[in-house]
């Protein structure tokens, strides 16, 4: 799922750079790359002069993987994904749901990089970005990546709304590890632009991904929770485990509780219902006119009493 059309053609994917754009960033790249690596081989001739042959070839082959592989697959981690090239053309090496990469995305694009971009100066690279439809190269089909803009309008961007308050926490028991990347973008992209949808497709967008969802993560959607409710309050939790993770601080799920020492989704009964009968009343609001249905499996009307897509955190 990693491109989703809705009944209304509206496509929720990020946005793929170009190759033009890409070849700049990489010819740029290189060319720092190779600056480097001509410096550092010219203080390595002075300093190695003495030594043997087998001893200076060696450093010259260390230095190149070094230098042209292992430096910037260092940078592309410790950065994000924004190296130099990048930076300059307002790209980022993201992974297929739009996070970001970690050391071993690095790795995988750096390795078959080299066969590539250096042994075949860029035509492999060239003819997988036009032929794949998201521009990617092989070393990105192998490491689950994708180069994208980052310098789009900021109208253009679209915000993912936060859940409920009485939401935060209450995934922190799920088990996250067997959702897909391509599924996390489908549910981000779908919260970021689900008010330009029409209710009732929206509605059933969000039925659909809440319902994959639950699947992969082995638990059912908790009664009383708006379907778009509960892919926010997961996804929420989910950027949460990653924040702990970059800066590891906090537990990384399984264990955590929301601020009001409430239980998270494998609580206790008592708990549970308590939270479902919070869930019933916001359901109630729901028909009000400001967050849609209460999350209880009923059909959304077919007229002008329609539902919203998604939700409005209490004021």
């Amino acid at each position: 799922m990693s491109e989703l059309v809705t009944g209304e053609a509206v496509a929720l994917e990020l946005r793929p750079a170009r190759l033009p754009s890409r070849a700049l960033a990489v010819l740029l790249d290189l060319a720092v790359a190779v600056l480097a690596y001509l410096l550092v081989s010219i203080v390595l001739v002075v300093t190695t002069a003495s030594w043997d042959e087998a001893a200076r070839t060696a450093v010259s082959v260390a230095t190149f993987v070094l230098v042209l592989v292992g430096a910037p697959i260092a940078v592309e981690t410790l950065s994000h994904g924004r190296s130099l090239g990048k930076l300059a053309f307002g790209l980022r090496v993201v992974r297929d749901d739009g996070g970001p990469i970690r050391f071993r995305h690095a790795l995988v694009r750096g390795v078959i990089g080299v066969i590539e971009i250096l042994v075949t100066f860029g035509v492999v690279a060239c003819i997988a970005s036009l032929v794949s439809a998201r521009g990617r190269r092989l070393g990105d089909v192998f490491a689950g990546t994708l180069v994208v803009r980052e310098r789009v309008p900021a109208a253009r961007v679209g915000f993912v709304p936060p859940p409920p308050p009485w939401l935060a926490g209450r995934f922190a028991g799920l088990d996250l590890s067997a959702v897909p990347d391509g599924l996390w973008l489908a549910v981000r992209q779908y919260l970021a632009r689900m008010q330009q949808l029409d209710p009732q497709v929206g509605w059933a967008m969000a039925e659909r991904l809440a319902t994959d969802l639950a699947a992969r993560t082995g638990t059912p959607v908790p009664p009383g929770v708006a379907p778009a409710a509960y892919l926010a309050g997961v996804l929420q939790e989910r950027q949460a485990r990653e924040v702990r993770r970059v800066h590891g601080s906090g537990p990384t799920g399984g264990t955590a509780r929301h601020s009001g020492g409430g239980p998270t989704v494998g609580g206790s009964p008592h708990s549970h219902s308590a939270h479902s009968s919070h869930a019933a009343r916001s359901g109630q609001a729901d028909h009000s006119g400001r967050s849609g249905y209460s999350g209880r499996g009923e059909v959304p009307p077919a007229s002008g009493d329609r539902p919203a897509t998604g939700f409005v955190p209490p004021a």
